[in-house]
């Protein structure tokens, strides 16, 4: 698929929204020819928690699976504070359901298992009893480790952007194998060596 025919990422923006959380994956993401596209609540401005105000192209409902190639769902205070992010949890629910991926970090894994959609999927997050506090019923499928995919659901810890990009481009195609490998020991690990990998596959 070219550039011209891919279908946008779409990021989700929201007041507290985690900015940190999700660079490494939309910076490769726009590299590779994805139009990043930010949704928000609505139109209007958000302001994430490191005091960067963005005015999100569009709004929530304006937004429909087939339309989009991914939704990524970073961590914010909200998550854990407010019902007001519920709408973001929902609206994951219907990428899945249409099979369109999804990948949430940090809080928003927290905001799925309130959803219920963690419950049958193996998932990670922070640690397992901060989704435990949720109330949600998918406690086995817990696995303790930087990012996981499964059944077209990403999920990742907020100490893992790095991790969680890996998993995002390599789902999307990005990259793959040996050089899928060297882009993460590269920004991981800061190691010298995947960096020739990375060049030859230019």
């Amino acid at each position: 698929m070219t550039a011209t025919t891919r279908k946008p990422v779409h990021l989700a923006v929201y007041d507290t929204w985690a900015d940190w959380e999700t660079g490494y994956a939309t910076a490769y993401l726009a590299r590779a020819g994805y139009d990043i596209r930010t949704l928000g609540p609505t139109t209007a401005p958000v302001r994430s928690i490191g005091g960067l105000t963005v005015q999100p192209d569009l709004a929530l409902d304006a937004v429909h699976p087939e339309d989009s190639a991914l939704l990524i769902l970073p961590g914010a205070d909200l998550w854990d504070t407010t019902d007001d992010l519920s709408p973001f949890a929902r609206k994951a629910r219907e990428f899945l359901a249409a099979g369109v991926p999804v990948a949430a970090i940090c809080g928003a894994t927290a905001g799925l298992a309130r959803e219920g959609l963690l419950d049958d999927r193996t998932h990670t997050s922070a640690v397992s009893f901060y989704l435990a506090a949720t109330g949600y019923a998918g406690g086995k499928h817990y696995v303790d480790t930087d990012a996981v995919t499964d059944q077209g659901l990403i999920t990742a810890g907020p100490t893992d952007p790095v991790a969680f990009a890996r998993e995002i481009l390599g789902l999307l195609g990005v990259y793959q194998g040996e050089v899928l490998d060297a882009w993460y020991r590269l920004f991981h690990d800061s190691d010298a060596e995947a960096y020739a990998v990375l060049e030859a596959a230019q």
